[in-house]
């Protein structure tokens, strides 16, 4: 374990010291895409006002054949255009396969300027993170690069989620985590064969000796979420380290509803945001992580009223204090950060 006065320390002469707090950023949805295919690159330019992040995926769906064409793909589509403040992001392939050093060297080398956020899928705990955290410190410094990228843990191993932690604390490089559900349903063993979601078998029988034990169809069945033990302790160890947690993929295209509920439910647990695999999720995923306008209109409200957290007011009826403060000021700040990606919501919320 790194000492305190060595945390923030660049690991190599010439890269560029590690950031004390991550960028502030809107990132509702990190927007999936294949590089390798040409089509796909040529819609980037269009998709650049419309996601808040574009990641080149290298990983998982790409067929091994492609790997070397998702990263050259990736490079070129990395120079030629100007983000903004649209996020660049790539998945590279996992530590210990054979396309994973030339992914992380080629991609810092060659379009580090343009790279804000490398994912690192598979991580199982603080030793992957570190190991990624020097190599890219050495190449930083190697190719001249003026910011540091940072790191994004994919959470889809058992061993990953008992680390989870540790993991968070691993490097001030940290950006954040996702829930990787697929790969996580096979490392623990789950008998689901679904990307994301619930399962229909997965939930509690109503009480027996409210509907009638004897009769079954008498008792309501409800769905549970599989996924909720791992999301709250994902998001409790980002908050606890300042970093930002999301939810993965939801892979049923053809169910909008399930995918905005699973969403929704990650959204309210704390999640920023969450990955978009087909264009019908992007807006899913800004109708779910933007605040709803009349929640921040109340936010607004209880801020006004006040300006300094102390005290306690009643606003419609209702107590607000240095609690409730706190819980309107994340709605406000979010509001802002999509009003100022989106100019036409600062009317709706009220900025």
């Amino acid at each position: 374990m790194k000492l305190p006065s060595q945390f923030y320390k660049p690991l190599a002469i010439g890269a560029p010291a590690p950031m004390r707090e991550p960028p502030v950023k809107i990132e509702r949805m990190i927007h999936f895409l294949p590089p390798q295919i040409e089509k796909m690159r040529n819609k980037v330019e269009s998709l650049i006002p419309q996601v808040d992040v574009i990641l080149g995926n290298l990983e998982d769906a790409i067929p091994a054949d492609d790997k070397i064409a998702a990263r050259e793909g990736f490079i070129e589509m990395a120079l030629a255009h100007d983000y903004g403040t649209t996020g660049l992001w790539t998945r590279i392939n996992c530590l210990n396969s054979p396309w994973a050093l030339d992914d992380i060297t080629r991609c810092v080398l060659e379009a580090g300027n343009k790279l804000d956020v490398m994912m690192l899928p598979k991580v199982e705990g603080a030793w992957d993170i570190h190991y990624l955290d020097q190599l890219l410190a050495q190449l930083e410094a190697r190719a001249g690069i003026t910011r540091p990228i940072m790191i994004h843990a994919i959470l889809e191993t058992a061993q990953g989620v008992k680390n989870v932690e540790e993991i968070a604390a691993a490097s001030p490089r940290m950006h954040g985590m996702s829930l990787g559900p697929a790969d996580l349903a096979a490392s623990r063993g789950m008998k689901t064969t679904r990307v994301g979601g619930g399962h229909p078998h997965y939930g509690v029988l109503a009480d027996g000796s409210v509907h009638g034990a004897r009769d079954s169809s008498a008792r309501p069945f409800y769905q549970q979420d599989l996924w909720h033990y791992t999301v709250g302790k994902m998001v409790d160890a980002c908050a606890a380290n300042g970093i930002k947690a999301f939810y993965g993929p939801f892979g049923d295209f053809s169910d909008p509803d399930a995918c905005e509920a699973q969403f929704r439910n990650a959204f309210l647990q704390g999640c920023l945001g969450a990955w978009s695999l087909h264009p019908s999720q992007v807006e899913i995923a800004k109708r779910v992580f933007s605040p709803d306008p009349a929640e921040v209109k109340f936010a607004l409200r209880i801020l006004e009223a006040m300006p300094d957290g102390t005290g306690a007011v009643m606003i419609d009826g209702k107590m607000q204090d240095d609690a409730t403060w706190k819980q309107a000021r994340v709605i406000a700040d979010l509001a802002r950060l999509v009003a100022a990606k989106e100019p036409d919501m600062a009317e709706i919320y009220g900025l």
